[in-house]
């Protein structure tokens, strides 16, 4: 029974690498569009704000239709959407009056594709038959580092051999990679999940729990953690730290990647040995540290290894929220992951944008700008504790009710 569903968990892995290719390829370009088309740093914000700012909306408005029009056609869509947004990132910039409104277009498209696989992935994978759930969420949330290492890795080889003013041909590349798993979507066996046919809690009755609450601001700060850094990662590394390009993206963006998937593969692989909420504390220390180093190192080469080891503390943030999530409030399906979903791509849009608007407020200085962004670390610190002490009244009101 679970093996036949193994082409399904690797076609979702293979999504959260489609939804790598998709964030994380445009900020590689970001100082290029600067130069090249003349384009502000402010202007640059907009297309992280935009892109994870309509992935939320897609992740709100997910609630109402994917359980209509199922899951296999909505799969199929994201990646669908995902394959024409980079498509039109290679053409529409050329046919535009103006570059910025070409790129924001197609940026706009892919966030669509992204949102909804954002949305779809972790319930159909958590819906597959498999022994220990929290495992399987941390391994599959590892392929979206693989999927951020590879586009780093591969985009800077290209730009470095063929050259950087050839990016179009590498977009219509990283397209091909959606459309071949949407067709691989259109045959695999998918679960029932929770969810479909009206189960679990609806939207209105998620927001009447505390511990809910909690856990979407968690999500929030959990996306913001993660994308403060890793978008400005490479161009912090070529503008604040003065490197060249190629030495930039491999030292910042690659190894933020690299770490990241190793704390989610290795918390995939020992998960059951492992106290999550602990994990969770230790990898919140670590990425305040981090943030902190990144900004007040006294050398470059500092700077670029706090990067790194902040990817390794951001790795369990996502998933570990989810698996916090799902035991929290069993079988709640669509609404609960969707709306989670939302409060984390409302991470990663204000975690960069506070970033890029600190900095541009104090003369495009993004060493201010991320240390701004130690806020959500901290606030995602408060929050374990929070659930900690919900889970302890939780238990102890059960046991006075037993006694009684």
């Amino acid at each position: 029974m679970k093996h036949q569903y193994d082409t399904t968990v690797r076609a979702c892995f293979t999504g959260y690498i489609v939804q790598a290719i998709v964030n994380n390829f445009a900020p590689l370009l970001f100082l290029f569009f600067q130069q090249h088309y003349h384009i502000p740093l402010s202007q640059i914000t907009l297309l992280v704000t935009f892109n994870f700012g309509l992935q939320l909306l897609v992740d709100l408005l997910s609630v109402g239709f994917v359980d209509k029009i199922g899951y296999r056609a909505s799969m199929v869509l994201a990646h669908i959407l995902s394959a024409a947004g980079l498509l039109l990132l290679a053409v529409l910039p050329d046919l535009f009056p103006l570059p910025f409104p070409g790129i924001l277009t197609a940026v706009m498209v892919y966030a669509v594709g992204g949102g909804l696989l954002e949305v779809l992935v972790s319930p159909v994978v958590e819906a597959c038959p498999s022994e220990n759930k929290e495992k399987a969420m941390s391994m599959l949330h590892s392929f979206y580092c693989w999927g951020h290492a590879g586009v780093v890795l591969l985009s800077t080889l290209f730009f470095y051999t063929v050259g950087i003013d050839n990016w179009k041909i590498l977009a219509v590349i990283w397209a091909l990679i959606p459309i071949c798993n949407a067709a691989v979507f259109t045959k695999v066996p998918i679960a029932p999940l929770t969810g479909e046919g009206g189960s679990g809690q609806k939207p209105k009755e998620l927001f009447h729990m505390r511990i809910f609450w909690i856990l979407l601001i968690m999500m929030v700060c959990a996306g913001a953690s993660e994308q403060s850094v890793s978008q400005w990662a490479s161009t912090f590394a070529e503008k604040g730290l003065g490197i060249s390009k190629a030495a930039g993206d491999l030292a910042g963006p690659m190894s933020f990647a690299v770490l990241m998937g190793l704390s989610r593969a290795f918390y995939g692989k020992f998960g059951d040995h492992i106290h999550l909420d602990r994990f969770m504390m230790y990898s919140c220390i670590l990425c305040i540290f981090s943030y902190l180093a990144i900004c007040f190192a006294p050398v470059p080469q500092l700077s670029l290894i706090a990067c790194a080891l902040c990817g390794l503390s951001v790795g369990i943030m996502w998933p570990g929220t989810f698996s916090k999530a799902s035991a929290a409030l069993p079988k709640e399906g669509t609404a609960m992951f969707a709306l989670l979903a939302l409060g984390g791509d409302i991470g990663c849009a204000g975690g960069p944008t506070l970033v890029g608007l600190v900095s541009g407020a104090f003369g495009d200085r993004l060493k201010l700008g991320i240390l701004a962004g130690a806020v959500f670390p901290l606030l995602l610190l408060s929050g374990i504790l929070l659930c900690g002490s919900h889970r302890f009244r939780s238990a102890a009101q059960k046991d006075g009710a037993q006694r009684h």
